[in-house]
């Protein structure tokens, strides 16, 4: 009498993913790991420019006027700024782009299920 809790095991051995799909789930972890990292770029960025802007307003300038200084203070996060919208965007697209992918492969792979139905009673065995 041999009891498992897992799955039995056969000589038969599932197909592999073929194509994109063995490829998606990775991308989609990566990706969206990546877009997690980028908002909390952006978002420490918009509190450092904030920052900036208040203590330059302090000494009774604005920011927003045409000196030199005023132009370093607004243009000093521009590129992480381009460069983190640029990665959001394009981390969100294969998120959606590896999603689609999974989506269509997802009942791929298991021809070999026999499609046996078990119910409660049969797993209690």
């Amino acid at each position: 009498m041999v009891d498992s809790a897992g799955p039995e095991q056969s000589g038969e051995q599932q197909p592999p993913v073929q194509g994109l799909a063995r490829y998606a789930r990775p991308a989609l972890i990566a990706a969206a790991v990546l877009a997690v990292v980028c908002l909390a770029l952006l978002v420490i960025i918009f509190f450092l420019d904030t920052f900036n802007a208040t203590v330059y307003s302090v000494g009774g300038n604005n920011v927003q006027d045409n000196t030199q200084e005023a132009q370093d203070i607004r243009g000093l996060y521009a590129g992480a700024r381009a460069g983190g919208i640029a990665l959001l965007v394009a981390s969100l697209l294969v998120v959606l782009a590896s999603s689609v992918v999974l989506y269509r492969a997802r009942n791929r792979g298991n021809a070999s299920d026999g499609g046996e139905d078990v119910d409660f009673d049969d797993l209690g065995r």
